[in-house]
């Protein structure tokens, strides 16, 4: 499919992070959008970073992992939960990553705490699973504290007079809430959510991921460092030769890469446009349509249980003449979700229903926006170097009018399970393993490199220059840990 190279822009002198592929581009898209689109849509926000080398070992040094666990993860906000995990007062979760456990409990006024999930007498974690209780007992000796960390009692209290209430509470976490998200934060002090995420929430008040639920949560353990993995998804154009059945639908490499500060970026991918290393000879919007229908992975109806209800397919889309695909395609998803959700989107643009804007937020946490269904990932560090836990939720928003249901648990997938093992996933399921047949590779071949030394693109792979940039940060100490 790969089968015609685009030229690039330019010539004379290098000036970085200025070429562009040909084709149109993504501000040239919203403009021709059928609706008119918000700013954070059309507001580019690139800026060069440089184009010097990365070094192989921030993948595969264990000293360098060390370091991300003493500077960099006790000072950032981790998406933990989601409100929709523990709905109830006293229903709690178990939060673990980079060498930490938390339990994540919801209180009775309906805030939620993180306390750190270790018994204070001789060490074992309270609790090895998610579930609801108002205390936690520690099962080896039966020391025991309130959901909301206080110390509750002892047994043999008479051999530990040196022991206060006070001295025996359950160290805290930072928490803070945004848009149906938990997150905790280990060392207090620092930015608060709101501003560690911007300008990420504002864009975020149209799509309203309050209104949603969990419908699908799908877990695998993946044989690469969490960067590797993370970094995979960071941007759109290794598409051209990992994903070739979805270029017939898919502006690869005509995609938009903005970032903000230190911790927020997005990769804005247009669908239902021809990929620019596709030859459009004989190509119509039809088959741009039908292409799409059979291969994308964002439409409700490529997930089991999430697509509509009734036996009419929203998505058999014929093309009139003189309308684009996308038009076609935002028409039709416009007209299902209105059906499905109860909610007017009458005002949502062809982008919001269709495209991939995929944001970041550092370090390991990526939403998706527009409009249902929408795709979140989280990446955890292994327990070793070499691996990482890459999760996949689907975000579904409730029906007007009806009560958030409570999510559904984290499905994970077995050590020699595809992702095409969860068939709730659909179509996304062959993409990962097209994925997993690279990241394996690439995690040996950063071992065994000669030079020892990585090379980035100065626009397309923006979004992981700045991503390591601002990990330098946390581990120099100009952000994070205090002198």
């Amino acid at each position: 499919m790969a089968d015609r190279e685009p030229q690039i822009n330019g010539g004379g002198p290098y000036q970085g992070g200025q070429a562009r592929c040909e084709g149109i581009s993504w501000t040239e898209l919203m403009a021709q959008d059928s609706r008119p689109a918000p700013a954070c849509l059309t507001e580019e926000s690139y800026h060069y970073r440089g184009s010097d080398t990365l070094t192989t070992d921030r993948y595969t040094s264990e000293a360098f992992a060390e370091a991300e666990r003493t500077h960099m993860w006790p000072y950032v906000w981790q998406f933990a939960a989601r409100d929709e995990d523990l709905p109830d007062a006293g229903d709690y979760i178990v939060f673990e990553n980079a060498g930490r456990s938390y339990l994540v409990s919801r209180q009775d006024d309906g805030s939620v705490r993180a306390h750190h999930n270790v018994c204070l007498h001789r060490g074992r974690k309270l609790r090895t699973e998610d579930g609801a209780a108002d205390q936690f007992t520690c099962p080896f000796h039966g020391f025991s504290w309130n959901k909301d960390g206080s110390f509750r009692s002892m047994p043999c209290a008479w051999d530990f007079g040196h022991l206060s209430a006070d001295r025996m509470a359950l160290p805290e976490a930072e928490v803070a809430r945004w848009g149906g998200y938990i997150f905790l934060r280990e060392e207090p002090g620092g930015p608060t959510l709101e501003e560690f995420l911007a300008p990420l929430p504002d864009h975020f008040k149209r799509w309203r991921h309050e209104e949603c639920t969990t419908v699908i949560w799908v877990a695998k353990e993946v044989p690469a460092n969490w960067k590797v993995t993370m970094e995979a998804f960071m941007e759109a154009w290794h598409t051209v030769i990992t994903h070739p059945q979805i270029l017939p639908f898919t502006g690869d490499s005509n995609s938009a890469y903005w970032t903000w500060g230190d911790h927020v970026s997005v990769n804005l991918v247009p669908f239902g446009v021809m990929s620019p290393h596709v030859d459009p000879a004989g190509k119509t919007e039809q088959w741009i349509v039908d292409e799409f229908v059979k291969y994308n992975g964002r439409s409700a109806d490529n997930y089991e249980g999430t697509g509509p209800s009734d036996d009419a397919d929203p998505y058999a889309v014929k093309v009139p003449g003189g309308v684009s695909a996308r038009e076609a395609l935002g028409a039709a998803m416009r007209a299902g979700y209105t059906a499905q959700t109860g909610y007017d989107h009458e005002a949502a643009t062809d982008a919001e229903l269709l495209d991939g804007l995929v944001y970041n937020v550092f370090p390991n946490f990526a939403p998706w926006g527009g409009f249902m269904p929408n795709i979140v990932y989280r990446w955890r560090p292994g327990k070793t170097v070499d691996t990482c836990l890459m999760e996949v939720r689907i975000l579904v928003r409730v029906k007007k009018g009806e009560p958030i249901p409570r999510g559904v648990p984290m499905k994970l997938l077995g050590p020699d399970e595809p992702w095409t093992a969860a068939a709730e996933i659909g179509i996304l399921g062959d993409v990962f393993e097209q994925d997993m047949s690279n990241l394996p590779f690439v995690q040996d071949g950063l071992k065994c490199s000669k030079n020892g030394l990585i090379n980035l693109g100065d626009y397309q792979e923006i979004r992981v220059r700045q991503f390591e940039q601002t990990l330098g940060k946390y581990l120099s100490g100009e952000l994070g840990r205090k002198a």
